[in-house]
């Protein structure tokens, strides 16, 4: 249980780490503009510009609304195919915490009554239906070794947890900024080298023009 829960928990990071990386042309989310960026529109084989609405707030709300309630910011970005994979990565890490919370309970509380004296717990064969009629299906050693293990497999799930909740946040944030973010055609940089001879002493001159075009 260990390896799995490891291995199918951590296979989720590379899968959300990829969320923010998906595409950056959709329109931003529908919300109060404060800022504007231009575009150019090809309107009856004429080049217009239009203004592109912007908010700098919203990468803000995205965080805020993914903190809220997980896949949130996701719904807010418009990124609706996003809200099952991180709802499905959250809910396995809650199984795996409360899963290995339970054990980890009934094999401490058997651990604590054998300790106490008492042969009464789960794994004692109470019913003498065990492996050997009368005698502990566990042992001490094997109770105390179960409840270190699940343990420390509760506190990874819980661990893993949080940083998947956290993942969620960072990614609806960053998914904000960039439906934001300039892609206008004009955005340019132009780097030139020139040569000019100094009129009174015929000296050339090397240098090098750096144009930014916004």
């Amino acid at each position: 249980m260990s390896k799995n829960l490891v291995f199918y928990i951590l296979l989720l990071f590379p899968v959300l780490l990829s969320f923010a990386q998906e595409g950056t042309n959709e329109s931003p989310a529908d919300s109060v503009s404060v800022d504007t960026q231009e575009q150019k529109v090809v309107v009856e084989g004429k080049v217009k510009k239009k203004k592109k609405r912007i908010n700098p707030l919203a990468p803000s709300k995205a965080a805020f609304y993914s903190a809220i309630l997980p896949g949130l910011g996701q719904a807010y970005n418009k990124r609706y195919w996003k809200i099952p994979i991180v709802i499905g990565a959250l809910g396995l890490g809650i199984y795996a915490y409360t899963y290995n919370d339970d054990l980890y309970d009934r094999f401490r509380t058997a651990f604590k009554r054998r300790k106490a004296g008492f042969t009464d717990d789960e794994f004692y064969d109470v019913n003498g239906s065990g492996i050997v009629p009368g005698s502990p299906d566990l042992s001490d050693e094997a109770l105390q070794d179960g409840q270190e293990r699940y343990q420390r497999d509760r506190d990874l799930a819980l661990f893993i947890t949080l940083g998947l909740y956290a993942l969620n946040i960072i990614d609806a944030n960053v998914d904000a900024h960039l439906k934001q973010f300039n892609v206008d055609d004009d955005l340019a940089l132009d780097i030139t080298p020139y040569l000019e001879y100094n009129p009174i002493s015929s000296d050339p001159n090397y240098g090098v023009a750096i144009t930014i075009k916004f």
